[in-house]
């Protein structure tokens, strides 16, 4: 069992939790996930290490309530614990001196984008960070990576902060005013195929980190398959994060949407119950 040790609103659909996982905390590196089960009856689903302190034996994730398993992972309280907390997984991410590197995130991909942020600032990097959400209360993180970054930009589809807009609106324009040598992208599908799209006539390198449908996360099951260059790749053993302008975002998209009636039937279930049972 791995004990919850703090829990943080982020936002009225955003859930912060530091859970105790020492050999996890160790381990883990930028680019790489976890994959938690709640309960013994529980699925398996993967997260980002937002954040990992090996000092204190734990690793921080952060989640959006979009599903049953959010839903039951939010109503757990410190002191509580999760069955199973698998990692770390994926290849790390290349962290070296490139230069210049804009930083793109939408929604939760702003977790998986932190811990990035981080690592290339230690290894040099000037950081150009570009955060969207659809609203205010979807976006966090901001000081920290504020605090990390040369230029940070925020955009939220309401207009309720920043920046009435697109991520990609500002990524165009930091593209033309000056040189940039990597772009790294993590959210939603459309957004990760927008900016594809937008760094590849100006052959900007273009890092995207993909969340397919994953189970087993070891390569065994081929549920998060996505095809890359021509070539058959498993998100789980040879990603998360890959070229951008090698992968077909066509098949993931269809792929993607294979479980959405379970997990809506699921949901509903869940609700229905008041929130209880399995």
């Amino acid at each position: 069992m791995y004990r919850i040790v703090r829990k943080q609103i982020l936002g009225p659909q955003i859930v912060g939790m530091e859970i105790e996982a020492p050999r996890v905390a160790r381990k883990i590196r930028p680019g790489q996930f976890i994959i938690l089960r709640v309960n013994e009856t529980g699925e398996r689903v993967p997260f980002t290490a937002a954040r990992a302190d090996a000092g204190r034996g734990t690793v921080t994730i952060v989640f959006q309530l979009v599903g049953k398993t959010t839903q039951q992972l939010a109503a757990l309280e410190p002191g509580e614990a999760v069955l199973d907390f698998v990692g770390p997984l994926g290849v790390p991410s290349e962290i070296r001196r490139f230069g210049r590197v804009v930083c793109v995130a939408g929604g939760a991909g702003i977790a998986y984008i932190f811990p990035e942020i981080q690592a290339l600032r230690e290894a040099g990097n000037e950081i150009v960070a570009i955060l969207g959400a659809r609203t205010r209360d979807l976006l966090f993180f901001l000081d920290e990576i504020r605090a990390l970054s040369d230029e940070l930009h925020v955009t939220t589809d309401d207009g309720s902060f920043g920046r009435q807009g697109l991520v990609t609106d500002v990524l165009r324009e930091v593209i033309a005013r000056e040189r940039v040598d990597r772009c790294l992208a993590a959210g939603p599908l459309p957004m990760l195929r927008a900016v594809v799209e937008m760094t590849r006539e100006p052959r900007l390198p273009t890092i995207v980190s993909l969340d397919p449908i994953m189970v087993d996360g070891t390569g065994m099951c081929g549920s998060c398959r996505v095809t890359v260059g021509g070539e058959t790749k498993f998100a789980c053993v040879d990603g998360p994060s890959f070229d951008g302008h090698a992968v077909d975002f066509d098949e993931l998209a269809r792929r993607k949407r294979a479980f959405r009636d379970h997990e809506c039937k699921a949901l509903e279930a869940f609700v229905a119950r008041g929130g209880g049972g399995e």
